[in-house]
């Protein structure tokens, strides 16, 4: 449908049509008087009417290009709008207000996994370019931290029952690379925690839940 915008423009361009039309019409259908004009006289009559057509003709053109440049306005603020959306969608999935799906990797740690364990799996995890992470069904947001002894770790007040769980959305190949590599954190964490077992899985559809803490800031404000 087109906005009252380009209608508006649309009619102004037709009623400008239609007042030429008339004009044209009744100047033919009535007395002209021209019979009694000299060559001269009529000569300069009909430069007259050119210039003024001429003229009408550049009016119809312009307001064609303002036609134009309205709709080009209109599809250029219905894409800025859908851009907004897409980067309100974007960052609402980011900072965990919304949940999220998509390629990634499950990560599942068994026997005495530490809060410390986890809290270097995760950074390792967002280095990586994790976008979205949950911890035993935990959505993970910026002010997430793991605590608690072995055997009895939590997220958000939330405890981690053996075997723990942990999704991340993102790169699967790249995320997962970045954990098994040869040194990496699987290899150190194995190394250095006698009993404790790691299995890292690529998967092509994950789900991670959006986070039930209040993100919204009690001090700050935003600058505009």
């Amino acid at each position: 449908m087109r906005s009252p915008r380009s209608q508006i423009a649309l009619a102004i361009v037709a009623l400008l049509l239609g007042f030429l039309v008339v004009t044209q019409v009744r100047s033919q259908a009535g007395g002209t008087g021209l019979e009694d004009r000299s060559a001269q006289d009529l000569t300069l009559l009909v430069a007259n009417v050119s210039t003024r057509n001429d003229q009408l003709r550049g009016e119809v053109a312009d307001l064609g290009r303002q036609l134009e440049s309205i709709v080009a306005a209109q599809a250029r603020g219905d894409t800025s709008a859908g851009q907004l959306r897409a980067d309100l969608v974007r960052i609402r999935i980011w900072s965990g207000v919304d949940a999220a799906e998509g390629q990634g990797l499950r990560v599942v740690l068994r026997g005495p996994a530490t809060a410390k364990v986890l809290a270097d799996l995760l950074n390792e995890l967002r280095n990586a370019g994790a976008e979205a992470i949950a911890v035993g069904g935990v959505r993970v947001v910026p002010a997430t931290i793991a605590g608690g002894a072995p055997g009895a770790v939590s997220v958000e007040d939330t405890l981690l029952e053996d075997p723990l769980e942990v999704v991340a959305i993102g790169n699967a190949a790249t995320m997962t690379g970045t954990l098994t590599r040869a040194g990496g954190l699987v290899a150190q964490e194995l190394a250095t925690n006698p009993g404790l077992g790691i299995e890292v899985t690529p998967a092509d559809r994950l789900l991670v839940p959006a986070t039930a803490r209040d993100l919204a800031p009690r001090v700050a404000k935003p600058r505009l």
